[in-house]
């Protein structure tokens, strides 16, 4: 008598065990990427800007590094030109994006690590996850969205 049965039980053990239970990014994050809108999350308060009107940011990320350059879109009257640029070298790992920042602006900011998820549908990177600066007083949740530049 053959047991032809068993194989097709064994099957849906054979796919279960095969199956990566860890989701990754599908698409590559290398590129430069300009951010369209973030929120700001703290304590259940939320603050959403509009990147398309009065300022512009791009991320740029390679292999291994990444930076941001953010300034006004009017150049003001004053030398104040609310330029805004850190960078530093980052991690990837499925969805969770971990950045290392070793240059920024503001110095408090400088040699943190920042862990976020990222998901990347279509031309379209959406970053979550809390900042925390004690020495800037900041402890919030952001929500960056970015379209990728061609």
């Amino acid at each position: 008598m053959k047991h032809t049965f068993l194989p097709m039980l064994l099957l849906p053990f054979g796919l279960l065990l095969s199956c990566n239970a860890s989701v990754t990014v599908t698409q590559p994050i290398n590129g430069t990427w300009r951010l369209i809108s973030g929120a700001t999350i703290t304590k259940g308060d939320t603050v959403t800007i509009d990147y398309t009107k009065g300022t512009r940011m791009i991320k740029i990320i390679n292999d291994h590094h990444f930076a941001f350059l953010k300034h006004d879109i009017d150049a003001p009257k004053d030398s104040a030109n609310h330029f805004d640029a850190g960078g530093g070298s980052y991690t990837l790992e499925g969805v969770t994006y971990t950045e290392h920042l070793d240059y920024y602006s503001d110095r408090n900011w400088e040699g943190k690590t920042f862990t976020f998820t990222v998901d990347i549908s279509n031309d379209t990177l959406t970053q979550k996850g809390i900042e925390k600066v004690e020495g800037a007083g900041v402890d919030h949740e952001i929500i960056e969205r970015y379209v990728r530049e061609k």
